[in-house]
């Protein structure tokens, strides 16, 4: 039998590698003859750790070297976190697959196991997230929200190390990690509604690679794609990115789809919220629809004023 070799491509920190690692193991289940190795890449987003996100460029900083590496043929596919990945892909790149989607929420750790509302008036909450910011102050504005940056090891580090009461991160990477016992709460959605593909790795891998995206086909999950098919044409409807606090959340029950969107002001003072639902098969229209509904209700307004800051 010829032994097939692919390499991935993967940023360091010990969520990725884990994501790396699964990409590996699901793709050998599949196909025994498959060699895989992980190659990783240092991204900007890890290199600048001390600024805000929206500050610096956004979510491309987490992909951009990572992408030059599969352009140059140094790596075959990327494996990202979806909720990383900048609406717009270079022109000769493509995600060519979804895993399944893990718990898509957020999730408050805190000191001493204390719930979100029973934390006293003026808890110190740490996040790097405006998403969050925004509705956590609309949910309750006697919060103090101070960023917070670094991979999940770090920002656990500073819950007691820089007096903060609690820190929010996504379920999905402490879930991954075996850090379940960390959770105090898992945010409902209808206080804190999540970032477009927060829970789901996608990969990458160049258009004209027919081998790859042959290869890749065994692993995704079709109901995840449809999901974040709609997430992500909201944001793009939007024109939305890292300095906009933006949800976009679907889900599917049957042929359905439903997608709700929303937009808030930085100081949560305002916010525009849409739900709609439709056959899942017109995920993409749904998530344009929706976009298009917020715009109407105002969210272009609220976005042309961050942006103008």
């Amino acid at each position: 039998m010829e032994i097939r070799k692919v390499t991935i491509g993967s940023r360091g920190s010990p969520l990725a590698l884990w994501q790396a690692n699964w990409v590996k193991d699901l793709l050998q289940s599949h196909h025994s003859d498959l060699e895989v190795d992980i190659k990783i890449i240092k991204t900007s987003g890890d290199k600048i750790q001390d600024v805000p996100l929206a500050k610096i460029g956004g979510k491309g900083l987490f992909v951009k070297e990572i992408e030059e590496g599969l352009l140059k043929k140094e790596v075959d596919f990327a494996v990202h976190s979806m909720k990383d990945m900048p609406i717009e892909f270079p022109i000769n790149l493509c995600i060519a697959c979804v895993t399944k989607r893990e718990n898509p929420f957020d999730a408050l750790i805190s000191k001493k196991d204390i719930k979100l509302n029973d934390l006293p008036k003026g808890a110190k909450i740490g996040t790097g997230s405006l998403r969050r910011m925004s509705q956590l102050l609309h949910y309750r504005p006697d919060l103090n929200l101070v960023p917070l940056r670094g991979n999940l090891e770090t920002r656990l580090k500073k819950l007691e190390t820089e007096g903060l009461d609690a820190i929010i991160l996504a379920a999905a990477g402490l879930i991954r990690l075996g850090w379940n016992d960390r959770i105090s709460e898992i945010i409902s959605p209808e206080i804190l509604l999540p970032a477009m593909g927060q829970g789901a790795v996608g990969i990458e891998t160049r258009k004209n690679d027919v081998d790859n995206q042959i290869l890749l086909a065994d692993i995704d999950d079709e109901e995840t794609h449809y999901t974040l098919d709609a997430e992500r044409a909201l944001v793009t409807e939007l024109e939305g990115g890292c300095n906009v606090p933006i949800g976009s959340y679907a889900t599917i029950s049957g042929d359905q789809i439903t997608l709700t969107g929303l937009v808030a002001s930085l100081d949560g003072k305002t916010m525009y919220k849409k739900e709609l639902t439709d056959v899942k098969t017109n995920a993409t229209a749904l998530g344009r629809k929706v976009g298009g509904e917020l715009i109407e209700m105002g969210a272009d307004r609220i976005m042309q004023e961050i942006r103008s800051e």
